[in-house]
């Protein structure tokens, strides 16, 4: 059987992750900013080839910013719409657990933390 939460449960769990993918979009800046440093510093065939790895890696993880987050502001979208719909029963009524969110957040951090730590490590070997 799944979870049921409150709509204010769900939104607090919404706001989280949103302000996680702020962060983390911030630190793929800071990531990135990094990456041109050394490929400057450095004009070695290997550091260009890591370095652009590194690049598309960042890409690829923006573009899951961006999908974690339009997928997340659709539901508070639907929540938002319950709202209106049922404004008097809304504090009692339960909604299902966006399960599916949460794994979806998990999975993305886990492959942020992954990549960060690759690329600390590229960063430590040529800075």
């Amino acid at each position: 059987m799944e979870t049921k939460k409150t709509i204010y449960q769900l939104h607090e769990e919404h706001k989280t992750w949103l302000n996680k993918l702020l962060f983390y979009k911030d630190e793929l800046k800071i990531m990135d900013n990094r990456i041109l440093e050394v490929a400057t510093k450095n004009t070695s065939n290997e550091v260009r080839s890591l370095a652009d790895h590194f690049n598309n890696e960042l890409i690829i993880q923006k573009e899951q910013i961006d999908i974690l987050s339009h997928d997340i502001k659709s539901h508070e979208a639907y929540l938002e719409a319950a709202a209106i719909d049922n404004p008097n029963n809304i504090d009692h009524e339960k909604f299902l657990d966006h399960k599916k969110h949460r794994e979806s957040i998990v999975d993305f951090e886990k492959l942020f933390k992954d990549l960060r730590e690759e690329l600390i490590d590229f960063l430590s070997k040529w800075m």
